[in-house]
């Protein structure tokens, strides 16, 4: 029987939805410039890193590195605004119980997410010590859909890829836990991550008794 020793986790549109918060921040930078954005062009910004994020923001637009940077910043600055109204109760249902859960079995936890304010996400939601890995937008060069961040955490974790389940919530991350031999648990619409071997809406009444038994039962 294949064997699953840890669980890796995205953490935007996982643990909690920070989601809108991005797509309030990039729209406030692409109305102050001029820039056409909608609810739609966000959904394409889904588990990718800030400045890919920008990129497909400017639609193929060539600007100075300066000015990359600096509309970043502002983006980060205007997210991290949002970010300080988080709270434990922001937790996305289901997600407290399933951690606990996943401790109660020996399973190790890990989190790989592209952001570089996880590690403040995860203190304000007040779960950083469930965690035994944290990799985020420092831990690597390359970011999603690459496979360098989850290998990242799972090499922090010192279990084999093969051994770990990544749940993801953009098709970006899933394509990245398949390339490194992982399993893959998709959160949310189908259309956006049903390459995965198993998609659920979301880790509300999920156990993980009942993950392990689906994931060892498929395909790998």
């Amino acid at each position: 029987m294949p064997k699953i020793s840890a669980f890796i986790f995205d953490l935007d549109g996982v643990i909690t939805d920070t989601a809108e918060y991005h797509y309030r921040a990039w729209k406030r930078l692409a109305d102050e410039e001029g820039l056409p954005f909608s609810r739609e062009d966000n959904e394409a910004l889904r588990g990718v890193s800030r400045r890919e994020s920008l990129l497909r923001l400017l639609k193929g637009k060539v600007l100075p590195e300066p000015q990359m940077e600096a509309y970043m910043a502002r983006k980060n600055e205007y997210y991290r605004a949002f970010l300080a109204q988080i709270t434990p109760a922001d937790l996305l249902e289901g997600v407290a119980e399933f951690l606990a859960e996943a401790r109660a079995h020996g399973l190790k936890i890990g989190l790989g997410s592209a952001s570089k304010n996880a590690r403040d996400v995860l203190s304000a939601l007040g779960i950083t010590d469930q965690f035994d890995a944290i990799g985020d937008g420092y831990s690597v060069s390359r970011t999603k859909p690459a496979p360098d961040l989850f290998v990242w955490v799972a090499g922090r974790l010192n279990v084999p890829p093969a051994e770990c389940v990544v749940f993801e919530d953009a098709e970006a991350g899933i394509a990245a836990a398949r390339e490194c031999g992982m399993y893959t648990v998709g959160i949310g619409e189908p259309t956006r991550v049903g390459a995965a071997n198993l998609v659920l809406p979301s880790l509300a009444g999920v156990s993980v008794s009942q993950i392990l038994s689906k994931l060892t039962d498929s395909p790998h």
